[in-house]
């Protein structure tokens, strides 16, 4: 990810142009307010500042300007450095190779003995040691057959929920059905001298309907005992 004060610092804050070595070198003020030679030539145009003198757009701070000759005032020479540095990187680049693996030794070639001065910006790129490539034989479980085990597990889990609700459906509707069938059913046993199963089958519905009406009077008294005590 590209630093964005970086980027900001290598444009010129009137025009928003990137500074280049030729038409749009970065031009340093009195105010060490920066612009590109070609803004600064458009404002020596406009004729509005002093005679031999510059008003900074930024702070309106006066700059002796002899004979109106925008040469004369520096350039800002870490940012010419920087400018110079990579379009020798990008020279190097294009002559050689489409790539090349940037070291400290390398870098080094880019940078001459002319910018050895304070205002030379050198950028210091570190190699990173690799890893050790693991040895050939060494087994090392893949995450596809992780991922083919988590799924026959889990197969086999919905399998196993999708059968056991299967067989709950299937227990219900046989109560049910013995259930609402065991009136007929138990009337059918008395008929036939089967007094015990024909009590107890036609017994199912009416001793079911009292337990109902048992429980639901149970919970209508608690129900009125807990609202007398809480008022």
């Amino acid at each position: 990810m590209v630093d964005t004060s970086i980027t900001q610092e290598m444009e010129c804050k009137i025009c928003y142009n990137f500074y280049n070595l030729w038409d749009r070198r970065p031009k340093v003020l009195e105010c060490c307010h920066r612009m590109c030679s070609k803004c600064l030539y458009k404002i020596i145009d406009l004729g509005e500042s002093p005679q031999n003198d510059i008003i900074c757009p930024f702070c309106r701070y006066e700059t002796s300007l002899p004979d109106k000759a925008g040469n004369s005032l520096p350039d800002d020479h870490n940012i010419v450095a920087a400018l110079s540095l990579g379009v020798r990187t990008k020279r190097y680049l294009q002559e050689n190779s489409a790539e090349l693996l940037l070291s400290p030794k390398r870098s080094t070639s880019f940078v001459n003995s002319s910018h050895s001065s304070s205002n030379c910006l050198v950028i210091t790129i570190i190699e990173v040691q690799r890893e050790a490539t693991p040895a050939v034989g060494v087994y090392r479980p893949s995450s596809f057959n992780t991922n083919a085990t988590a799924s026959g597990w889990w197969t086999v889990w919905n399998c196993a929920s999708v059968l056991c609700q299967t067989l709950a459906w299937i227990l219900v509707w046989l109560l049910g059905l013995l259930y609402v069938s065991s009136l007929p059913l138990g009337i059918y046993l008395l008929m036939n001298q089967k007094i015990t199963l024909g009590i107890i089958f036609v017994s199912v519905v009416p001793s079911s309907i009292v337990i109902v009406m048992v429980y639901r009077f149970c919970q209508w008294l608690c129900y009125e005992f807990l609202n007398c005590i809480s008022t």
